[in-house]
This record gives C-alpha cells, structure tokens and sequence, in this order.
C-alpha cells in the first residue's frame, strides 16, 4: 500500500550539547514536489506548475495557486483530486493534484512561464506590476478598520497556532484574522507563498472569497507573491514579521492595500495605506 507523505517525518540525529553527544530521534518539516494538472472534459490535460510543499491541504494549494494567478475562477472547477493515472508510480499519486474544469483548459500564454516554482522563490516570471494591472483593480476602501492593539497581538496568535513549527521549528505560516483579531484560519509549509495559496484555495474551496474585511499575517517577509496572491483574493491588509521588499510596497500603494512590517513586539513599520489603522 502506498504511504501518504504526512507534514513531518521522523530522522536519527547527533545533538551536541557542548563535549557531550547524544543520539535521538528528530521531526524534520517534510518536503516534497507538487505536481498541479488541468484537464477539461475532452480528456485534455496540462500540468502548470511543479512546487515543492509541505504535504498537507494540497487541494486547497491546487486552489490557492489557480486563483492567485488568474488562472481558474472556483466556479470553473468541478473536482480537485489524486492523480491515479497508470503512468505514475504508485509514490508519486499523493504528490499529483489533478484540478478537473468544467470547461476547456484556457488559452493562456500564462500558463508556460509558470510550469516549475520552488518552496522558496515563488512564482518565477511573474513579478510584474504590468501584468497584474491587466487583471486587477485596486480594492475599494471598505469598511476594515484595525487599532494598533490589534496588529500588536496576530503574531503571538499566529505562533501559538503553528502546530507543525512547533514540532520542526522549519515551517513558514500564514494566518487570516477578522478585523478584531480573531484567528480565522492558518497555514504551514515550507514555503511562506504556499502557506498563502492553502490559505487562499481554502477561502475558494467554501465559497467565502473575496476576504474584503479579514487581515492576512505571515511569519516571514512581505514579498511580490504575497501581495498579488492576496489583492487576488480581495484581503485588504497584510502584515508581516520581517521586512517588505520595494515592489511588494509599489503594489500595495497602487492596488490600495495596507502593508505593516518588522510587526513585532509593540511595534511596527506601516508602509502603505495608513488609514486603515486608528489610534
């Protein structure tokens, strides 16, 4: 019978405490290639993306990326499943999500630049503010409010959900919170853009996109990928522990979305849409 990966696995180690050794078990955050496929109903197929993940909420991954990209709108997707077909071998089924539409796969040159991603680097080719205006507007004010209070107290919230960190301390994760700061839902994996796209494919998957008055927090950097994913997905806040970097920002600003870094602590950097935080 085939094994399922699982989000850790277990490895024999040497700890050194200064001249002492000793040799103990680990948890090791598993990671391990995603293969994501479309097929429409005349039977045609195409895979868009190979990621390497943390095993776990793969549909809602599958999902998560779609959307992000502007590749698949949830009501073009009538199944999301294991691949089973006979040319895989029986170890790579739980490492191929087969995204099955209602239609025809699109048409879209889109889909050859983003043939291979890593945990790490996101969506290689895609960094562009030029594409992304072909497809989104910037989000509307709204009604999303948040104090200073507020902000302080998603990071300790976040951490005391990560599950998977606590065991591994390998793990990045991304946590969506109601404008009073209630957890919501959250999401790990070995890649901070991953943890989004589950969280993302997540919201698809139960009808409750667009996210107009929830906060998105990650553990790591407030990168390109991030915010595209998440102005895709209609969240008009995103924090982040570490730094932002100069297009993450430029999006922001242009796309009306509130960006806070180096939120830690009570303290923070917001570098665009002050507005929506009040004394």
């Amino acid at each position: 019978m085939t094994r399922r990966p699982g989000p850790t696995t277990r490895a024999r180690i040497r700890e050194l405490n200064g001249s002492v050794a000793r040799d103990r078990r680990d948890d090791l955050a598993t990671e391990e290639p995603l293969e994501i496929r479309l097929t429409a109903p005349d039977g045609e197929r195409k895979t868009v993306a190979i990621t390497m993940r943390t095993p776990g909420h793969d549909f809602e991954l599958a999902a998560g990326f779609l959307h992000g990209e502007g590749l698949v709108r949830p009501g073009d997707v009538a199944a999301i499943v294991y691949c089973t077909d006979e040319d895989l071998p029986p170890e790579a089924r739980y490492n191929t999500v087969t995204v099955r539409l209602r239609g025809p796969i699109p048409d879209l040159p889109a889909l050859d630049r983003h043939f291979l991603t890593s945990s790490a680097c996101g969506v290689c080719g895609s960094a562009s503010l030029d594409a992304l205006r072909d497809r989104c507007v910037p989000l509307p004010e709204g009604s999303l409010r948040l104090t200073p209070d507020i902000l302080y107290g998603l990071p300790d919230t976040l951490r005391r959900a990560q599950g998977v960190f606590g065991k591994t301390g390998g793990l990045h994760a991304a946590g969506l919170f109601s404008a009073t700061g209630t957890l919501v839902a959250v999401r790990e994996d070995v890649g901070r853009h991953n943890a989004v796209d589950k969280l993302v494919g997540w919201a698809a998957m139960a009808g409750r996109l667009p996210l107009a008055e929830h906060v998105l927090m990650v553990s790591g950097r407030a990168s390109y990928e991030i915010m595209q994913k998440a102005l895709a997905a209609g969240i008009p806040a995103v924090c982040a522990v570490s730094a932002p970097s100069s297009l993450a920002v430029e999006l922001a600003r242009e796309f009306g979305m509130t960006l806070v870094g180096f939120l830690r602590g009570e303290r923070c950097n917001v570098y665009a849409d002050q507005e929506r935080i009040t004394p």
